[in-house]
């Protein structure tokens, strides 16, 4: 963890709650942003495991927990009105086009959609859209925390192995 993402949480310490889980989410979301600092487009779509998880597939892939839960949840939207994909094993799939750069510029317009779509909320707002049904704010930030932080875990051990490769 940087200084910069120790700063901003020891920040919000006895803080509002709401303030605190969105610190420790833009944490997670930075790391895994961070993830793809310093690779090749290759290494970047370098395939070690079995499944489609790449470095480059986990991003685009939080991009899409991103729409899913502060626009289809928020909104109501369809999966298919947002432009994204029905499932989330889909969410790994990279399109020839798909670049760092490409993949970074959507992750952040969603993280900051996702930021304006819970500004006025409030921990207890129920989001309508979800598949599961009606769920609260604080339930949903939660949840990404956690899939956040897996996915951080899962481009840490990437990283380590393509950087460790001859």
């Amino acid at each position: 963890m940087t200084p910069a993402h120790q700063s901003s949480t020891d920040a919000v310490i006895g803080g509002p709650l709401k303030a605190q889980f969105e610190a420790f989410i833009d944490q997670h979301r930075a790391g895994l942003r961070e993830s793809l600092a310093e690779l090749t487009e290759e290494q970047s779509r370098r395939s070690l495991v079995p499944s489609r998880t790449t470095l480059l597939g986990l991003v685009k892939h939080a991009c899409f927990v991103e729409q899913v839960w502060f626009d289809e949840a928020v909104t109501g939207r369809s999966r298919a009105e947002i432009g994204i994909p029905e499932t989330p094993d889909e969410s790994f799939v990279l399109a020839p086009a798909d670049t760092i750069a490409s993949v970074l510029d959507a992750y952040d317009a969603a993280c900051a959609a996702s930021r304006r779509a819970t500004a006025d909320l409030t921990l207890d707002d129920v989001l309508p859209g979800n598949r599961r049904g009606p769920l609260p704010l604080r339930w949903v930030y939660l949840h990404l925390l956690r899939e956040l932080a897996q996915h951080c875990g899962h481009a840490d051990i990437l990283r380590e192995q393509i950087f460790a490769a001859p």
